[in-house]
């Protein structure tokens, strides 16, 4: 019953956290394009306040969209405020991390085999890590180094790489790549909470009062609304990543999400330069070129290593499936935490290892299993299986 609550907690947060991210993201591919897009009003706007306009075709009707200097000169009846889509997929996020990796520490966040751990002791890391790193950046965003956003940028993501390194060297890779995700996650919504809002609130209190709004305010925040901007694509990637262990699964987890990460955030920056007119449509090929060869250098060299293995036959291929997998993959598994087989996968008989055969060689080639390798498996059988498996 435990593991039956616990996939019904995974599947409800997980889904909430899709639909509140998609939000959150969607207002902010939607508002950066606005306010790039914006262009000088005619004049008699321009005396109103008005900074710039544009005008759009969405949905069978006609839209006028202004942006004012920094504020109108009376406060409007009603004022959308973007926030909850924010807070709510942190809110589910942070559900999913505490239901998943640490409900189920020992399976998915802790590997004995880089650093033994209890489960207290694992939570205690990625909580402090996540403090940290929120830390880091609002000290770095709070100070003179905003001002110079290229040496900004290359800290941060020097930093955010740092950082990948060092949890593969403690958790599990899987849970190495989950944790970078949680950061910029949190580095997001704390954006909003500790900079954006303040900042809006500041801009409403001086018009309600009567007073010319303060530009610093509104500055600031558009610069952290840039930030949480250019984390969107290398987010989404992280979001996904867990079905792809050829990425976290890699012998060098930390240098693939660098990669990737890099790539995703410089395609970003094509959008929006593009939207404001600038269109250099090589960052665009500089970023596909780029991305194949990550996928060629992440190759997988697992089967040339296996041409040395021992050959097994049907009998012996089972055994070591049923010593190292079957503990999951079952129709009733017996392993803590699950009460199905995970992606409708048995492994019970050669039938049903033959029929999911490229799925287990992924899996075998990448280490992502068997998860946590909690049985043992040695690098000899595992090239023994990929080796039956390919024949």
């Amino acid at each position: 019953m435990e593991a039956y609550i616990f996939e019904w907690l995974s599947l409800f947060f997980r889904w909430f956290h899709v639909i509140a991210g998609i939000a959150w993201i969607g207002a902010s591919f939607y508002f950066i394009w606005l306010d790039l897009s914006l262009r000088e009003p005619p004049e008699w706007k321009k005396e109103k306040g008005i900074k710039g306009d544009l005008w759009a075709i969405h949905g069978g009707g006609f839209y006028e969209v202004a942006k004012y200097q920094l504020g109108p000169q009376t406060m409007p009846k009603k004022l959308h405020w973007f926030k909850w889509e924010a807070y709510t997929t942190w809110l589910t996020g942070f559900s999913l991390l505490a239901i998943i990796y640490y409900w189920g520490a020992n399976q998915y966040l802790l590997d004995p085999q880089k650093m033994v751990l209890t489960q207290v002791q694992g939570i205690g890391i990625s909580l402090g890590f996540l403090l940290a790193g929120v830390g880091i950046y609002e000290v770095m965003v709070r100070s003179a180094l905003r001002h110079w956003p290229r040496v900004f940028g290359a800290i941060l993501f020097s930093l955010l790489v740092f950082s990948a390194w060092a949890l593969d060297q403690i958790f599990s890779d899987r849970a190495a790549y989950l944790h970078i995700g949680a950061l910029i996650g949190t580095i997001m919504v704390g954006n909003v909470k500790l900079g954006i809002m303040p900042a809006q609130c500041e801009l409403v209190r001086a018009v309600e009062a009567g007073e010319v709004p303060n530009a610093e305010y509104a500055a600031f925040a558009k610069l952290r609304s840039t930030h949480n901007n250019y984390f969107t694509l290398p987010l989404i990637f992280l979001m996904i990543s867990n079905h792809y262990p050829m990425t976290y699964g890699h012998e060098y987890p930390w240098l693939v999400l660098a990669a990737i990460g890099g790539l995703a955030a410089f395609v970003r920056h094509y959008f929006n330069l593009k939207h404001q007119d600038q269109h250099k449509p090589w960052i665009l090929v500089v970023g596909i070129i780029g991305l194949l060869l990550v996928a060629a250098w992440m190759t997988p060299t697992h089967l040339r290593q296996a041409s040395n293995a021992a050959v097994i036959n049907d009998t012996q291929a089972l055994a070591l499936v049923q010593v190292h997998c079957a503990g999951c993959h079952a129709d009733v598994p017996t392993q803590a935490g699950f009460a199905t087989a995970p992606a409708g996968i048995v492994l019970a008989h050669v039938e049903q290892l033959q029929q999911f055969s490229p799925r287990i060689v992924t899996a075998l080639q990448t280490g992502y299993m068997p998860l946590g390798n909690m049985k043992g498996m040695t690098e000899q059988e595992r090239s023994e299986l990929i080796q039956w498996l390919t024949r």
